[in-house]
């Protein structure tokens, strides 16, 4: 599991649901849509600090800026490591956050010709991103 820490910059609330804004670095924010609200989950607070977590199966690798797509959570990260398998591939990300972990299509990893030092863009759906207070 990936794991940052940051604190939560805004909060939207629709019914029991949370948007809610966390500010990793002073570059990177990252989105969440909780099933609570500031009533019923007391780390829900502006400037609370919060563990931001997403599987490393959930995110998804690009090449190059892609502007036109509904995806937010966008971490700039160069490749350290690719550990290639025979269906899937393990690549070990540095970011301005720290290290993260995606795990890909051995296809998918070739395609894109992913190799150590090659910048990429580690894309996570908000429905993804789970948050834990602390």
């Amino acid at each position: 599991m990936n794991s940052f820490n940051g604190n939560i910059k805004t909060i939207q609330v629709n019914g029991n649901l949370s948007l809610v804004l966390v500010e990793v670095t002073p570059k990177l924010q990252l989105k969440a849509i909780v099933i609570d609200t500031p009533e019923t989950a007391a780390y829900l607070q502006s400037q609370a600090s919060v563990a931001v977590l997403f599987k490393e199966t959930e995110v998804i690798i690009a090449t190059a800026e892609v502007p036109q797509i509904s995806l937010q959570n966008r971490i700039p990260a160069s490749i350290i490591s690719v550990e290639k398998g025979a269906l899937l591939t393990k690549l070990k990300l540095q970011s301005d956050a720290g290290v993260l972990i995606a795990i890909i299509s051995t296809d998918s990893a070739s395609r894109l010709e992913l190799q150590e030092g090659k910048k990429v863009i580690a894309m996570i759906k908000l429905n993804e991103v789970m948050l834990r207070g602390l």
